[in-house]
Order: structure tokens, then sequence, then C-alpha cells
């Protein structure tokens, strides 16, 4: 696939990359073929999983003449890596790779990616191409907030930063006191991290009587976790700055994969290193732009860890209209939760997204939110601790569990127990939140 050749220096208003950015739809289908064949020769000699699947699907390289005969070759899903774990996914030695990277690995082994020095090449272009159409400029100063490490999300921030002519203050998360004084003394126009790492630098700044509104932050580039509207709304009104949507995942790249633009009018999705495609979560048949469905993406760049058909279990919607900002490339439009997340309630399915929507922003009640599940009886119970705002009394927590367990129940369509808690009560994150106590099942998850 060779080195990288794309423009590493911010042109126009157009974007990084104005001539990818922009070109035509025909143009960019033709450009995907040509990268698929390429990644699909790439597996076919250097990984024999793939090989097998490959042949098993009667689809060799050298015969795809469409990028619907992908549509032939089964999905990959996360266990997927961890059954091969560390590295018997990938289609380069160790010896040649520039960086490992893995997750958690919580829910068992952790799933470990890899990339050659031109993957990490691509990933920072990419990157460096989200900020600037979320209007990130050279010289800004960029305050990255985000976990370093194993996780993706502190160094793919930093070396995109980096590639776009930005100064970095690397800071990574934790020690929020310390993140408030530096944004203030250090002047930063630019804040990543998490949403609810935002929010927490937010309470922490306005504990210690620093308003954050009065910085020079402009530009916050939030990822790791689905978020609301109604969050967005929170921290722009709490932090002073315009909070842009950055989706990615360390299976197919790390933070970069789309984002969102100063339209905001959903991700654009870089489609000339991804293939994206929505299908229905339960039957894997694919569903047209415009309905809910599970994304799922290929990669078409990428050397040392090249994904076919991966599926994220992330619920989204897909748009080809252009965007008005001129891109052609599709947008995600928000992701409303994760399909592995999803709440079954008394017959109802409940995103903890579609929650937070109702909850945050509601008067008395701070954004900060925890559900728990539990069996009562033959029966399961959702419980919804949330925070009340400070100098909130107490003896007004009982009207405002009514309230928001009427709101609960009349736009979500679920009965949950709301229990109203004193400011400062439930965890703060350092990255991404766990929203989910699913005592059920012993299992705690993000938002």
């Amino acid at each position: 696939m060779g080195a990288v050749t794309e423009s590493r220096h911010f042109t126009s208003a157009a974007g990084l990359h104005p001539a990818l950015e922009t070109m035509s739809r025909d143009a960019l289908a033709a450009l995907q073929l040509d990268r698929l064949r390429a990644v699909l020769r790439n597996v076919w000699t250097n990984v024999p999983w793939q090989h097998a699947r490959l042949d098993a699907a009667g689809l060799h390289p050298d015969a795809v003449v469409s990028l619907d005969d992908l549509r032939r070759l089964p999905f990959m899903v996360k266990t997927d890596l961890r059954d091969h774990y560390p590295f018997g996914l990938f289609a380069r030695p160790v010896e040649a790779l520039a960086r490992v990277h893995a997750s958690s690995g919580t829910t068992g082994k952790p799933t470990v990616v890899g990339y050659t020095a031109d993957d990490l090449g691509r990933w920072a272009d990419l990157m460096a191409r989200s900020m600037a159409g979320a209007g990130v400029r050279p010289g800004d100063l960029v305050h990255n907030a985000y976990g370093y490490g194993l996780f993706t999300g502190g160094l793919g921030a930093h070396q995109g930063a980096e590639r776009l002519g930005c100064p970095v203050v690397p800071i990574s998360g934790g020690g929020t006191e310390r993140q408030v004084a530096l944004l203030m003394d250090f002047g930063a126009s630019v804040l990543c991290a998490t949403p609810s790492y935002a929010l927490a630098i937010a309470e922490v700044a306005e504990q210690m009587g620093v308003d954050l509104r009065q910085s020079q932050l402009r530009v916050g580039m939030f990822g790791a976790e689905p978020w609301s509207a109604a969050m967005r709304d929170e921290i722009e009104a709490r932090l002073g700055l315009r909070a842009y949507d950055v989706y990615g995942l360390s299976e197919i790249m790390g933070p970069g994969v789309a984002c969102e633009c100063e339209c905001r009018n959903g991700l654009h999705g870089w489609e000339d290193h991804f293939l994206f495609e929505l299908v229905d979560p339960e039957t894997g048949a694919p569903l047209p732009d415009g309905e809910a469905g599970e994304l799922v993406i290929t990669t078409l760049t990428k050397e040392a860890l090249p994904m076919l058909r991966y599926r994220t279990r992330d619920i989204t919607r897909l748009t080809r209209q252009r965007c008005d900002c001129g891109r052609t490339h599709l947008r995600i439009l928000r992701v409303t939760g994760r399909n592995d997340d999803m709440l079954i309630i008394r017959g109802v399915n409940v995103y903890p997204s579609q929650l937070e929507a109702v909850l945050v922003g509601r008067p008395g009640l701070a954004p900060h939110y925890q559900l728990v599940i539990e069996r009562r009886g033959s029966l399961d119970q959702l419980r919804v601790e949330v925070e009340a705002q400070p100098g909130v009394a107490p003896e007004a927590f009982d009207a405002l569990a009514d309230d928001a367990a009427h709101h609960v129940k009349s736009l979500i369509g679920v009965t949950a127990e709301i229990a109203i808690m004193v400011p400062g009560s439930l965890p703060r994150s350092q990255g991404k939140a766990a929203r989910v106590r699913d005592l059920r099942a012993g299992r705690e998850t993000g938002a």
C-alpha cells in the first residue's frame, strides 16, 4: 500500500486534504475497490486464518470485481482477536511493527492491535484531518486528557495534533485540579477527553472557583464513549467551547475513523481508508441509509492488522447526502449505544444514552448518573441513581425523583426507580465512564 503521500499541511477551509475529502462518489468507490483488492491480497498471503475464510467464501482477491463481493465473507467479531491472542491475525511479523496497543481485557483476554510505521503515519493523518474538520488549526495548543498507554486514545490524539502542527500538552487523565490549573495557565484552545471526563474537569473547576468559560478553550474533541446531545449542551455551557464528536475503535485504528465537521450534522467516515456497512444486528442483512443498524467496518489501508467486515456493535444510521461543508464522505449519525450494552427491562429495549438524554439538563439534576439493574423476584428492576445539582435542598429530592421517573416513563416507555443522590456521591471517571451496574450478572459497562 506504500508510504503516505497525502499532504501533511493544513491548506484551506475545505479541509486538510481537500482533493481527497471532496472527491466524487464514483472516484471514491473506484479507490475503495482498488484498495480492497490490495488488502485482500495482503491477508490472503500473510494471514492463514483470513486466507481460509476467503477460500471458503470463494473470494479470491483477483476475482473481486465489485465492493458488493465483500458481502460473501462472514463477519469478524472481537472474539476472533481474542481467539488468536496475541498476534495470530497480524499480517506482519512482530519485528516489522512500529507499535502495539491493547484493550483493557476486562471481559477476557485483551484485544491486541499492531501498526507498521506507515500505519502510524496514516493514523496521524486521519486524526489530523478529523481535527482540522472540527476547526482545530496549526498552532492551537492542545490539552490532551485522553489516557496514554495501551489505550489508543491518548497517543492517537497526540500524533494527530502534532501532524496538524499543534503543540500538545500530554497530561493524560487524572490529577484534575492540576488539569484545571494548566488549562488556565497555558491557555489551551483545544481539549481532548472523554465527554464524561470533560464534565469532571468542569465540576472540579467550579469547586475551585475557576470559570473555564473564561479560559482560551475553543474546541473540544470528545469520544471513546457514546454521549447524547444533552451531554453536549451541558459540556458547552460549562466549558465555554464548541464540542465535536470523534469516533474510532482500537480494532479498526483508534480515534479518527470518523469525526464531525463544523456543520456537526453527523460524523464524516473517511471512506478512502475504511469501507462502512450497516446491517441488521439480529440477521446481519444489509440496511439502507437512514435506518438504524449496526456499523460494520473494513479497513482498506492497514498493513499490520487488516480487519474485514468487523462488527463494531455500535448502533447508528448512515447518510451519503452531501454535507454543507462540501465533503463527500458519508456521515455516521450519532452513535446511540452499543448492541451489547442494550438493556432489556421487562421487555423494553433501553440504551444508557437514551436515559442520559432524558436526565441531563433537567432542572435540579447534575449530569452524573449510574444505572443499577437487579432482579427482584421474577422481574428486572431498573434503578437510576442521579446526583442533584449543588445547592438543591434535600427536601426537594422526592419531587425531582418523581419528575424524572415521569419523563423516563413517558419518553422511553420503561418504569424506573429514581434515586436522587447528594452531589459528589457517584464515582467520577478519568476515562470511559462506567454507567451500568448489572447486578444480575455482576458486570459494569460504559454508557
